[in-house]
């Protein structure tokens, strides 16, 4: 009897060590702050739980672990069309998280796989509705569109897309240097437009001041007198003396008088 007793006392010692080593260890779960414990009772969703320390029932209970950060992942690059046929390679990067734990582990097999395939099908859609230049000038209305689009599709799994951004867009060689032929022409143009502004104002100007002077001779003689002082000032070894233009005036106007009409010459008599 004793040596039953203390076989008994043997298994239960054994049965004890059994439960603290393996079955307790199993049943206690903990889970970090940026994580959530989805609990599934023989096949059945339980719920998430966490963060903290809890238990499960070993065996009636299993538990998987979903990171709530926000995972950042580049999207391949991507060779299609544009709108206006012009062959582009792009890529993106994109920002999600998980919000909904239960919906990312039963309503999908890989969020993350997932989510990155239909990036890239997405990306290459959205890129080959809009045109060169908007691809170029409007990548933030490309970026929108491509964040509100792969948010619509991937919201059943518990995921929501934070930011879509197209990091690079890649040319063909002849493309690019089309590109830059049309950019030099166009700093041309503006170059002539400018220039002839220019010269046009610069018309102007001497329009205003030829019909300033036309009204006041003295302003002529002054600005006369005003340059032959700034060559002797440039030119130290000339000498100027400058004339009174009321000398040559008796010379101007027999200039600008009219010719005396010539006497007709006598008809011959016949």
């Amino acid at each position: 009897m004793a040596e039953l007793i203390k076989m008994i006392g043997g298994m239960g010692v054994v049965i004890v060590l059994f439960l603290l080593f393996i079955v307790v260890p199993s049943a206690v779960k903990i889970v970090r702050e940026y994580e959530r414990g989805v609990i599934f009772r023989l096949g059945r969703l339980v719920g998430a739980r966490g963060p903290g320390l809890f238990f499960i029932i070993p065996i009636v209970e299993q538990m998987i672990k979903v990171d709530l950060r926000v995972v950042t992942m580049d999207v391949a690059k991507q060779e299609t069309m544009t709108r206006d046929n012009v062959p582009v390679t792009v890529d993106a990067v994109i920002y999600f998280q998980v919000v909904n734990p239960d919906f990312a582990v039963t309503k999908v097999e890989n969020f993350v796989k997932a989510t990155s395939l239909i990036s890239q099908t997405t990306l290459r859609s959205i890129v080959g509705q809009v045109e060169l230049d908007s691809l170029l000038a409007e990548r933030d209305v490309v970026n929108q569109k491509l964040q509100t689009v792969i948010d619509e599709q991937t919201e059943p799994w518990g995921v929501k897309v934070n930011t879509v951004e197209v990091r690079d867009v890649v040319l063909p060689e002849g493309m690019r240097r089309a590109m830059a032929r049309q950019a030099e022409t166009e700093r041309e143009r503006r170059a002539k437009i400018i220039n002839a502004e220019g010269e046009f104002q610069a018309a102007e100007k001497l329009a205003d001041a030829a019909r300033i002077i036309s009204a006041s001779p003295q302003a002529l003689q002054l600005r006369f007198l005003q340059t032959l002082v700034e060559v002797a000032s440039e030119n130290n070894s000339t000498t100027i003396f400058p004339v009174p233009i009321d000398l040559f005036e008796p010379f101007l106007r027999r200039l600008s008088a009219p010719a005396p009409e010539q006497p007709a010459p006598p008809r011959a008599e016949g």
